[in-house]
């Protein structure tokens, strides 16, 4: 069940959690891989798309303000600061959402994971 800590304006979900949202709202959901380059082609969650955080608000435009936005990163971190930018630049908190426990955990659970090169 997403969390929202006090402060913060995104809802905190892990990796099973978040694969609900989009198998249960494909068209409305969108996942944003925060990543750098070389971590993106380590393998990614199978649609996602890739804006480094360093290139987020410059990019920012690349993302729907529609729909939810799953943003994930290796640990949560960067994630996290990728909702906080979202917001700061109008995003809407009920559409924000942090995958906290990142990309590893995605691709251990065996959810659907693009390998580039492979």
């Amino acid at each position: 069940m997403p969390r929202q800590e006090p402060g913060e304006p995104y809802f905190r979900v892990d990796s099973n959690e978040a694969s609900s949202i989009l198998n249960e709202d494909a068209e409305g959901a969108v996942v944003v891989d925060v990543r750098r380059d070389d971590e993106w082609e380590t393998g990614h969650i199978t649609g996602a798309v890739h804006i480094p955080i360093d290139d987020l608000p410059d990019r920012i435009g690349e993302v729907p303000r529609d729909k939810k936005v799953l943003f994930i990163c290796a640990m949560g971190v960067r994630s996290g600061l990728a909702c906080e930018v979202a917001f700061s630049m109008g995003y809407e908190t009920d559409n924000l959402y942090n995958i906290d426990d990142g990309t590893p955990a995605w691709i251990a659970a065996g959810l659907p994971t693009t390998f580039p090169g492979r």
